[in-house]
């Protein structure tokens, strides 16, 4: 039986090349640093795209492209579609849940104070795709209070959160948005024109909060602003009957809203 010793690359004079294993690390970095890219790029299409697309997207050779998506579709990350077009994968689904359940529970005791400070339901939210998410949930004190499930998908259009989340997009990227979901009426205060949103969105740029007034429910309303936390964007937002939630109220509850976002940023410098 023949046994051969394994020996690392050699260099062009015979010794062992100590550069070799540092390049293997870097393509293994580059390479899941492409992978991760791709996964970017399909979410930013809505989460379906074409070879070409990604390619035009990322700026990546079309081969590279088709070998990444190779591993992930192995890994269920991505899959593909009778239509030979490439879609995320369910295992993301868990990836998701598990990261936005623990966003929430860091944050959670600053919408415990907040719903405290308010006497309103308090609520974080995030922009998953083309969708929004609630990431966690903070309940009002009163017997008549907003409820909203944790994990919950709505539209970005009609909602507070949505709102906030949108203005810190540029207006193309808000117009694809509106493109591929639709701007589906809600209640009959909801905005069904894409134009008349990007006016909206600019005022809430200006002011640094978003107001949903009976847009996603009717008799509901709710304040919203945006703020980094780390790499991503979270929506806070303060939702209760328009009885309770007056003009007077609405002043009042923005500078609390603010000082719960400027927690939800430090929460991300430190997690960073």
């Amino acid at each position: 039986m023949e046994v051969q010793l394994l020996r690392s690359p050699a260099a062009p004079d015979g010794r062992l090349d100590q550069n070799a294993r540092p390049s293997r690390d870097r393509a293994s970095v580059q390479s899941l640093a492409r992978a991760l890219e791709l996964l970017e790029r399909l979410a930013d299409t809505g989460g379906e795209a074409s070879i070409s697309q990604l390619a035009a997207s990322s700026g990546l050779p079309v081969p590279t492209i088709h070998r990444l998506l190779r591993s992930l579709l192995r890994g269920g990350y991505v899959r593909q579609e009778p239509s030979r077009r490439y879609s995320l994968g369910a295992r993301l689904i868990r990836l998701g849940e598990v990261a936005g359940r623990a966003l929430g529970t860091n944050f959670k005791p600053h919408l415990v104070a907040l719903a405290e400070a308010t006497g309103e339901t308090s609520n974080m939210a995030v922009l998953d795709g083309d969708e929004v998410v609630y990431v966690a949930q903070a309940p009002s004190r009163h017997s008549m209070r907003m409820f909203t499930e944790v994990g919950r998908r709505v539209h970005a259009h009609s909602t507070g959160v949505g709102k906030a989340l949108l203005s810190g997009l540029s207006d193309g990227e808000i117009l694809a948005i509106a493109a591929r979901t639709g701007m589906p009426k809600q209640t009959p205060n909801t905005i069904t024109d894409s134009a008349v949103l990007l006016e909206q969105l600019g005022q809430v740029r200006l002011r640094g909060y978003a107001i949903d007034d009976e847009e996603q429910e009717v008799g509901v309303r709710c304040i919203a602003v945006a703020a980094p936390l780390g790499t991503l964007i979270v929506a806070v937002s303060v939702s209760g009957p328009r009885a309770r939630i007056d003009s007077g109220a609405i002043r009042r509850i923005i500078p609390l809203l603010k000082s719960a976002t400027s927690s939800a940023t430090a929460i991300g410098f430190r997690e960073g």
